[in-house]
Order: C-alpha cells, then structure tokens, then sequence
C-alpha cells in the first residue's frame, strides 16, 4: 500500500472517529477521546503512551549511516558504528506472518461471535505512539473492519488502568510494566508479542562509565517511576551482567528531560531512554550506550505485548482472537513496510524527528513476533521478577503464566 493511500485512509478514520464517543470510560476520560489519531499538542508529542517519559528525538536532521551488521550497544559505541546497534538480528522464526492472512470471520467464527457478550459492541483500544501504535495502524488500515470489528480509539487512559477495569478492551505496552500489577491482581492478559528493543541504558560519552560493572555503586535514572516498566526493565538489564538492582546500584527518578543535566551534576551515572529520544546525542558525541534490549542476549525476547482486559477475552474468545489477529496483521504491514509505515506514524505524530533515523529504528524492533517467542519471554521475565523480588505475590511462575498469557491464536 503507497503513502498516498495510507494518508487517505488516515482521513477517513480521522472523520469517522470525530462521529463518534467512547462509551464505557471515565468522564475524565472521555474528554480525551479524539476524533483523530493525529496528536496535536506537546504534551502529547512528548508522551504519548502516558508513560511519564519523552519518547521521541527532537533531532529532524542526522547522519545515518548504512552498515551490513549488528554490533551490541558497547561494541557499536566503542567502534564508531553506532547504526550497527539497530541492524535486524534477523530469525525468521520470530516473525508472525500475517500481512496476506484473510481477517474475515468464517461462518463458524461468526456464529461463535453471535453467542458472545461482546457482539455488536464496540472495541476500545489505547491511542498511543510509535512503537506501541499497532492498534491504531490497524484501524487506520481497515483490518479491524475486516475482522467483523467496530473499535475507537481512546487517548487519555493508561493502559493498567484502562485495561484493568475494562475501559479499554485492548492496548500494546510494555511487558516489564503490566505483569506486576497483573501478578497482583488486575485484569489483564497477553494475547501476542508486538516487538523487541526500544530502550537502552545510557551513559555521557565522556563519562568514566564504560560498561555496566562501572555502575556499581552509583545512582541511575528511571525516568517513569520506581516499580514501573523503566525500573523493571534496568533491573532485568543490569541482572543479566550479574548486577543487583537495588544491591549494587541506587535506581531513582529523574524525568527524560533532566537526565543529561543530572548525568552532567553528577547527579546521576546512567539513565534508561527510548533510543529514538537518545540517538541524535549519541550522534553529537554527548551519550554513550553501555546496555540495550537490542542487544543479542535481550534480542531473543520481546518488549512489548499485545495486553487485553482479561475478563473480556475470557468470556469472549473469538472477539478476543480477531482483535489479536487486527493487530498483528498491522504489525506484520508496518515490518514489511518500514518506509510506508515510518511516513504514516511521523504524519500522526507517533514519531518525530529525522524519517530515516525512525526508518532503521522501526526496522529494529522487528514487529509482529510469534506466539512461540512471546510465551518464551513471559516465562523468562517472570522467572527472572520472581527471583529478583519484583514480582513477590508469586513463587511459581506456571501459576502466573495461567493467568498472564492467553494465546488466542
């Protein structure tokens, strides 16, 4: 599909969003329902997925250099090859292959969808940014349609809250930030993997911090909170150089904004980023990486999931199916349409800055991961949050996974 036909489309969910209203969410918000995925302000711009952190580069010009290899964070920095950082660390075997796949329901799905509460009920997704914008791709592309669906799309929630209490019925987020609160009792599941990658531990260039064992003692920076999917992931990132996070290091809060500075004070050795917000001072020589979910040992696993309310795909299994099958169809279109896709998220503010730095950042990810790989991940990270205390209301990670993960597929 061409830039010109994913634009017209564009508009055509942009008039049909502003016919409508969320039903089923808080008046608070319902106010922030929008008649458009396109983000308009700055706050907006700066954190869409209501993560408390700036998500994007406000570089719109810098060098991207091409390279034919994947380098981990420190060899990339070290060596000069920055870029080789977000070379795909391709595996076939990682990828759902949806973009040809038939969404249309069979008669037998449709008589099963008839039976279920959800039917003729519109579908409430989370508006959100790039990396996690699988849903709104998918609405904007008609695959929902396709799929027998009537959805809209919800700005203003979060997706724990919105998804726990089933005002919204499906978002893509971040594993490390759902699986505490699912593991203490709020009503979500995972239906699907989404992508790798996305976010980075960094360090000043100039700084004596070269590798993570340097840390060691030292305060860092996880800019959306103490216990949510930053502070979750640093801990998983340190914990696979054999560093304790709250042993070995002191995790605090300093927003995305003020890390540099704090970093320059002193105040702070290393904070964790999105490496779209990141790439263009590591760039201009002021950050180093030291640590990445793009390196080859976190590469294996996801970072994002698809995440469902989980009352809602238990009493409604086929509504549930084809919701997942929407979106990885849209995660399967953006990974074999980098260019075309990076154009429509920088179009609805969903990325900023240079189109070829989001072009190699988009690949990175790899979209649309299997289901054999997402329940790989699951395991690990609750196997990993068990041991490390992060999850502490479970000490069996079957058990959780009963609950956790869902494979509708």
């Amino acid at each position: 599909m061409n830039t010109k036909k994913i634009l017209a489309l564009a508009l055509a969910l942009v008039m049909a969003f502003s016919l409508c209203a969320c039903a089923g969410v808080s008046e608070e918000a319902a106010t922030e329902s929008t008649g458009s995925t396109t983000a308009t302000d700055s706050t907006t711009l700066l954190d869409t997925n209501n993560d408390g952190q700036i998500e994007f580069s406000t570089y719109e010009d810098v060098e991207v250099n091409v390279v034919n290899e994947h380098l981990d964070s420190w060899e990339a920095c070290e060596s000069g090859k920055w870029e080789a950082m977000f070379y795909p660390t391709e595996d076939p075997a990682r990828a759902i292959q949806m973009t040809d796949f038939d969404l249309t329901p069979t008669a037998e799905e449709l008589e099963a969808m008839k039976n279920e509460p959800a039917y003729g009920q519109t579908v409430a997704y989370l508006i959100s940014d790039g990396c996690t914008s699988g849903p709104a791709v998918a609405d904007t592309l008609g695959y929902f349609t396709e799929a027998g669906l009537t959805v809209e799309g919800v700005r203003g929630a979060t997706d724990v809250e919105g998804l726990g209490t089933n005002q919204l019925q499906v978002a893509v987020g971040h594993a490390a930030k759902m699986s505490v609160p699912v593991s203490n009792g709020v009503d979500i599941t995972f239906t699907g993997g989404a992508h790798i990658g996305c976010k980075s531990l960094y360090v000043l260039a100039d700084s004596e911090y070269k590798t993570t064992a340097d840390l060691k003692g030292t305060k860092i920076s996880v800019p959306n909170g103490i216990g949510k999917s930053d502070y979750n992931i640093t801990a998983i990132l340190l914990d696979g150089d054999g560093i304790h996070y709250a042993n070995d290091v002191e995790l605090t809060v300093v927003e995305s904004s003020a890390c540099v500075t704090a970093m320059e004070n002193g105040e702070i050795s290393a904070a964790l980023l999105s490496d779209s917000y990141a790439y263009g001072m590591v760039k201009d020589g002021k950050l180093r990486c030291v640590r990445s979910l793009l390196d080859s040992d976190f590469a294996q696993y996801n970072c994002c999931v698809i995440a469902m309310n989980g009352t809602y795909v238990k009493e409604n299994p086929v509504h549930a199916k084809k919701v997942t099958q929407a979106i990885q169809k849209a995660h399967s279109w953006i990974r074999d349409n980098g260019g075309d896709a990076t154009d429509w998220m920088l179009e609805q503010k969903f990325n900023n800055g240079d189109r070829d730095m989001n072009i190699m950042l988009n690949n990175s990810m790899q979209f649309g991961l299997s289901q054999e790989m997402t329940e790989k991940t699951l395991k690990q990270y609750i196997e990993n949050y068990i041991r490390l205390g992060l999850i502490t209301s479970y000490d069996n990670a079957e058990d959780l996974m009963e609950i956790l993960w869902t494979p509708v597929l």
